[in-house]
């Protein structure tokens, strides 16, 4: 009787969590670059009443299976799907969009304490430096940080990540940065450290970065930004399962309660 209580306990837990991720993806639907997470579960070990057995070798009688009582759920993983999200138009050209495959390296001049993200709502500081919304310099493809010169008249970023830009009274389209694009074998083993960001793991894979458009990599869209990848009506949906689940666990928690307080008046 008590196996099915704590059933009950462990899905309880289960679903709890499955709501957790849930409201974590609707409350980023609109979080440029986000990533939803998906809940998996699995089956604990079973407890096996009688294993099984094999057919008699005179014929008079077959095999018979293993009777197993299962002891409830515990959770699998918690997956990021890297699906791509939709682009919003902008019209601003320091936002920019990943078309495709990799992240924006952001972090330290040198690639110290890099991040990576698909967030490029960037900005440029003071002193000209392509900055994101937390000041951490977007890297090149050498690690280096990108400075605009703030006298230029005009500035545009390529497909290919080139950052261009004309002096006033120069006709000559002047820069030889380029922005890089970070690959991973595995973006899924990223971990998520907020902020828009993700970092390496030890199931990521190393970080392969280079240019736009290398390699597999995606392609730069200057003037647009990454929407979240969360559809709405499939969190609802998903969290209408996971209400009716967690209800049906707490049933199997106040019935087998009914039954066990039957037994406990059999002595009256």
């Amino acid at each position: 009787m008590l196996r099915s209580m704590y059933s009950g306990i462990s899905g309880l837990r289960n679903f709890q969590t499955k709501l957790d991720v849930i409201g974590n993806n609707i409350s980023n639907v609109n979080t440029y670059g986000f990533k939803k997470g998906r809940t998996i579960f699995k089956d604990l070990i079973s407890q096996t009443v009688a294993g099984s057995s094999g057919p008699m070798e005179s014929g008079a009688r077959g095999g018979v299976n293993a009777k197993q009582v299962g002891l409830g759920s515990q959770i699998a993983a918690i997956d990021t799907i890297h699906t791509g999200g939709s682009t919003q138009f902008t019209g601003n050209t320091l936002d920019l969009a990943i078309a495709g495959d990799g992240f924006f390296k952001v972090g330290e001049d040198g690639g110290d304490n890099a991040f990576y993200t698909r967030a490029g709502n960037f900005y440029m500081d003071q002193a000209g430096d392509l900055v994101d919304g937390e000041g951490r310099y977007v890297l090149d493809i050498d690690d280096n940080k990108i400075n605009i010169p703030l006298t230029a008249t005009s500035m545009s970023i390529g497909q290919d990540g080139s950052v261009k830009y004309v002096l006033p009274d120069e006709d000559e389209v002047q820069g030889d940065a380029q922005i890089s694009i970070t690959k991973f074998s595995n973006p899924g083993g990223l971990e998520k450290v907020g902020g828009n960001l993700f970092q390496i793991s030890a199931n990521s894979g190393p970080a392969s970065t280079g240019g736009p458009l290398d390699e597999g990599r995606g392609k730069i869209e200057s003037g647009f930004l990454e929407m979240s990848n969360v559809d709405l009506a499939e969190e609802f949906t998903e969290m209408i399962v996971a209400q009716r689940g967690f209800q049906a666990n707490t049933r199997i928690i106040t019935t087998s309660d009914e039954i066990l307080q039957e037994l406990v008046n059999l002595k009256r």
